[in-house]
């Protein structure tokens, strides 16, 4: 049985090597396939010196890793966490592979990051700290080799000043570098929203397959930054009652609902969606236990252990997050029936978007907001449908995301051996 102590082990890039391992067997394909994707192709780490405001030197540690480039540049972006290191990023960049590849966009997978906690530096030592990520990152990147976005603890500013950087280097602009940028650099409408949207078509598609009617659903969300925020306005948007919520510090419920604004309004004032009025303090186990339509975890990695899926009671389970179930939390959420929309698939709509980005900046021709939403529901509905009547003809035991990894995997090991780098 997994236990907390169990839960802090877990080592995710272990975990998506297992994924791939498993995808390799269930398809039957030689093991040269699984050598070519169970690390990445480069892992750069490196000493990023600030000055500091006193005027002291810090140094931060720095990664980047690129996965694999069969289907097109790397792609993925570059969170500051203090509890990041080599081996998250190397797994997140595996993900972000497989996410492309589901996601049908011609991307390979990449990820970024820096040990740090962006809290405890000013606005200046922030923009210093990035600037100095794409001094060291610059020889690697590039709109045609790897472009990166943002990811937790970083946004379009962060972004904007990283471009800005490469720009320099470079001595000519090349705002398709990064995605996720200001509008005013090149960044696309929609672009914040994206993850949470398309995470919100996943979850419209998967209710509609399990007979849900979003305007008489509940639903729980845990993590309340972007994606968290987001996901829960577009629910309540659809009339879905968002009856519990939480974050780092704590939880907020109400039976009644609450509205995920006036949520995000108190969390921004105390710190906290904790404390929220006319709501119950509640803690993570209570919010994965809580009986409701729809669950969206949408905070780190290794949350939902076995422990905590056998308490769960939703119907349906949607990842707003990376990674968030272990494997055998996965494992038990199958075995009792709830239908898990798998993070590559559910949390593709940034990368999407981010493709659209890309291709405007290269093309330097901007699409209306219209068009971006209509393009991003269209792709995720598809990859939806594609994953889930790819579940279906499976074998009973097969889950979503193992369908997931089969149908990507099966696309990139296609073109690999088109390209000769196998059989």
């Amino acid at each position: 049985m997994e236990t907390q102590t169990t839960k802090e082990k877990v080592n995710t890039y272990q975990v998506a090597q297992g994924r791939v391992k498993r995808a390799v067997e269930q398809l039957d394909l030689p093991d040269d396939v699984y050598e070519w994707l169970k690390s990445p192709d480069r892992l750069v780490e490196c000493g990023i010196p600030v000055e500091m405001d006193n005027g002291k030197i810090r140094v931060f540690t720095g990664y980047r890793s690129q996965h694999n480039n069969a289907l097109g540049p790397y792609k993925g972006g570059i969170r500051f966490h203090p509890d990041v290191d080599a081996d998250e990023t190397k797994a997140l960049s595996i993900w972000m592979t497989f996410k492309c590849a589901v996601a049908r966009v011609p991307f390979g997978g990449g990820k970024g990051a820096v040990k740090v906690n962006p809290r405890e530096l000013s606005m200046k030592e922030l923009e210093r700290l990035s600037r100095k990520y794409m001094q060291a990152m610059a020889p690697i990147l590039g709109p045609e080799k790897d472009i990166p976005a943002p990811d937790v603890n970083t946004n379009a500013q962060v972004m904007a000043w990283m471009t800005d950087e490469y720009c320099k280097i470079k001595q000519h602009n090349d705002f398709g570098v990064i995605t996720g940028k200001p509008l005013d650099m090149g960044g696309c409408v929609g672009r914040e929203t994206a993850t949470a949207k398309g995470t919100f078509y996943a979850i419209r598609e998967a209710a509609r397959v399990k007979n849900i009617a979003l305007n008489e659903a509940q639903a729980a969300v845990q993590g309340y930054g972007n994606v968290g925020y987001y996901a829960a306005l577009f629910l309540n948007q659809a009339e879905c009652k968002i009856i519990a919520v939480n974050d780092s510090t704590g939880g907020a419920y109400n039976p009644n609902g609450m509205d995920p604004t006036a949520l995000k309004e108190y969390k921004n004032e105390t710190g906290s969606v904790k404390g929220f009025p006319g709501s119950d303090n509640i803690t993570t186990e209570e919010l994965y236990a809580m009986d409701c339509d729809i669950l969206v975890p949408a905070a780190l990695e290794n949350q939902i252990t076995a422990d905590i899926a056998r308490t769960v009671k939703a119907k349906i389970i949607v990842e707003g997050a990376n990674g968030p179930t272990t494997p055998v939390g996965d494992m038990v959420l199958n075995d009792n029936g709830v239908l898990v929309v798998p993070d590559i698939l559910a949390n593709s709509g940034g990368v999407i978007v981010s493709y659209f980005e890309w291709v405007q900046n290269n093309y330097n021709y901007y699409w209306p907001e219209a068009q971006i939403e209509d393009r991003l529901q269209q792709k995720m509905m598809d990859a939806f449908h594609y994953i889930y009547d790819y579940h279906c003809d499976c074998s009973d035991k097969t889950t979503m995301r193992e369908a997931a990894f089969m149908y990507a995997l099966k696309r990139l090991a296609d073109t690999m051996k088109t390209r000769g780098w196998w059989g």
